[in-house]
């Protein structure tokens, strides 16, 4: 009797799976073909990076349409093929696409509850609270804070070269944009630059540390989402949340207490937490406060330390490109007598060098958006159902020969104003477009100009044999980061 029941479970299993990989087919949608029980992500964190298969199958469905069908272990997610149709999804149609549908568990994980994944108003509301934080104005007055910062880290740059020349690049600029964030986020000396260990630093590094278990979690809640909540699941681990949350409340009793206010952002997010008339939406709560700060922190020291990271191993591979950075550099120093706010909006090379690191290496390497309401696709009579996900490939885009010629090699001048202009722009998404695109989009560039122009304006870089050409991608890291960090041979400029 058993043995029966168990044989129709099983067969009334397998013509679920067989119906549930035949979405994509149903619906007339070309698709790459699945297997159980993987779908198309089969090795992701283990050999293969979710880059290099976003790309894959884009590379096998493009041409065929404006979107494709493909499977993450049994759920259907639509991945986007055509630049006119991104271009709808991210602006022109933003009201069915506004969702980044990534997990997030407010109740029991509030840390995971900010501006990058929350949803529909909330986010909405949030938003329009946040985005006076990132205006040029205010960048400007964060930067003498940065600069001061980049003072530090130039000590640090002198003794580490003079101790050894050989330099773990990624781990040193990651504790420098500790620093940085650590100063603007929450106005507090986190002093990573000169002590490796210290607690920032420590909750930076474990917030990316994704051992096999905590991976696999985070992937299963992340397509299970409901369920995932249902369960109470946490992904933010239980250290790191009490470390920032403390961080915070003790920041703001100390600021309150004292009557203390500074040119940074948790500044105004105190000022949205004590003002529950502002924007006419609600003030915010402490754990909403801790989330925001939370989120400025982990996007912003690791994506900034990352594109600086590669960028300088890039110019280390052409001593001739790195000569003409190093050059824009000291001229726009020498027309503004120091480094500058204004110096540095000069420095146009540096900028291009910035984004070809950008496209050869986006930090986050696809974006992801969630059908809100059923959507009839442009010119078609196919309807992607409310809740599907759809998957931007950055990555692939940014390596696509028809929009990048020989995409693998490093080249600034892709980025002159005359190049720009040839090409769509939606072929270069770094930080996303339209309504939804990285808040912290100048926050970023800034610090990554300035950490650039302190380190080759004293420094010349070659490449280390502990770094291997091409870089070795880390397959389990959630953003677009180098097997064993970035070594490079660096020299001391004696002028």
């Amino acid at each position: 009797m058993w043995f029966y029941l168990i044989a129709l479970a099983m067969t009334l299993a397998v013509v679920w799976v067989r119906k549930r990989y035949s979405y994509w087919k149903d619906r007339g949608i070309p698709y790459v073909e699945p297997s159980f029980p993987a779908g198309n992500i089969r090795g992701m964190g283990r050999t293969k990076h979710l880059s290099a298969q976003m790309q894959s199958c884009y590379q096998e469905l493009k041409g065929q349409g404006p979107v494709g069908g493909i499977f993450f272990f049994i759920n259907p997610v639509a991945i986007a093929l055509d630049l006119e149709f991104i271009k709808t999804a991210l602006v022109k149609d933003f009201q069915y696409f506004h969702d980044r549908s990534v997990y997030y568990n407010e109740k029991d994980d509030p840390l995971s509850a900010h501006l990058f994944t929350m949803e529909g108003t909330k986010w909405k509301n949030l938003r329009a609270k946040l985005t006076p934080t990132f205006t040029s104005g205010k960048m400007k007055m964060m930067f003498p804070t940065i600069i001061g910062v980049a003072d530090e880290f130039q000590k640090l740059m002198s003794k580490e070269v003079a101790t050894n020349g050989e330099i773990e690049m990624k781990e040193i600029l990651a504790r420098f944009t500790t620093d940085v964030i650590g100063s603007c986020a929450f106005g507090l000396e986190c002093n990573s630059l000169h002590d490796p260990d210290a607690q920032f630093r420590r909750m930076g590094k474990k917030i990316f540390s994704f051992a096999n278990g905590r991976f696999i979690k985070a992937v299963l809640a992340q397509q299970f989402r409901s369920l995932a909540r249902t369960l109470r699941i946490s992904l933010v681990d239980t250290e790191v949340s009490e470390f920032f949350m403390n961080a915070v409340k003790d920041t703001v009793k100390f600021r309150e207490e004292n009557k203390i206010e500074r040119n940074d952002f948790m500044s105004l997010l105190m000022k949205l937490k004590n003002d529950d008339t502002a924007n006419g939406m609600e003030a915010l709560t402490i754990e909403q406060i801790a989330a925001q700060a939370f989120v400025f922190f982990l996007a912003g020291f690791e994506t900034s330390s990352t594109t600086m990271s590669y960028c300088l191993y890039e110019l280390a591979q052409s001593a001739e490109l790195q000569d003409k950075a190093r050059k824009n550099v000291l001229d726009s120093i020498k027309k503004h007598g120091s480094l500058t706010y204004e110096a540095m909006q000069d420095m146009h090379y540096i900028d291009q060098c910035i984004n070809e690191s950008l496209r050869k290496y986006p930090v986050v390497s696809s974006l992801t958006r969630s059908v809100s309401k059923d959507y009839k696709l442009p010119n078609s009579s196919v309807i992607l159902p409310q809740g599907t996900t759809l998957i931007i490939p950055v990555y692939a885009l940014h390596h696509d020969p028809e929009y990048y010629s020989d995409p693998e090699r490093y080249d600034p001048d892709r980025f002159t104003k005359d190049q720009v202009a040839k090409r769509n722009p939606y072929c270069f998404i770094p930080f996303g477009e339209g309504p939804r695109n990285c808040i912290g989009l100048r926050f970023g560039m800034m610090q990554a100009r300035v950490g650039l122009a302190y380190l080759l304006k004293d420094y010349r870089f070659t490449l280390s044999s502990k770094t291997p050409v091409p870089v070795k991608i880390s397959p389990r890291s959630p953003v677009l980061s180098s097997e064993g960090g970035l070594w490079l041979q660096v020299e001391k400029i004696v002028s």
